[in-house]
């Protein structure tokens, strides 16, 4: 499933720029060209899923409403084989910020039923076992 559409980013961008931006043929065939959406859509969620796997469980039940932003402004933005317009490179930028952010913790997905993964560690430990190095067995070494 992926976690943006071509419906949502011709609402969001506009037709002719996906056309601009994907009739790459010879011979331009006025069009958007699904495949290359594909791709670049396959290509944000393989990215978007590498930075939150680590602290959500996927797939989402529901895709929260950020992450759909950040696939739509990171695929108009790999879209793109030429220097993008500086608002598109500054949106980028923006969510590659906000993907460090969900996967650092510091940016919480409103997300129900997930939980985030233990670490297993609580605190300090203690063992009961004898010490394998101790001062007296080390005599002649200290």
């Amino acid at each position: 499933m992926s976690y943006a559409s071509l419906a949502q980013l011709t609402a969001r961008f506009g037709e002719r720029m996906l056309i601009g931006l994907t009739d790459r043929g010879l011979v331009a065939a006025d069009r958007v060209d699904s495949d290359v959406i594909a791709r670049a859509l396959a290509d944000t969620d393989e990215m978007i899923n590498g930075y939150v796997a680590g602290t959500y469980a996927l797939p989402f039940a529901a895709t929260p409403g950020l992450i759909v932003d950040l696939a739509l402004t990171i695929a108009i933005y790999k879209l793109h084989i030429s220097a993008p317009d500086p608002k598109v490179e500054a949106d980028y930028k923006d969510a590659m910020r906000m993907l460090r952010d969900i996967a650092s913790g510091t940016l919480k997905l409103s997300v129900a039923g997930i939980e985030t993964p233990d670490t297993g560690g609580s605190g300090a430990r203690m063992t009961d076992r004898e010490r394998p190095l101790s001062a007296d067995q080390m005599t002649g070494f200290i």
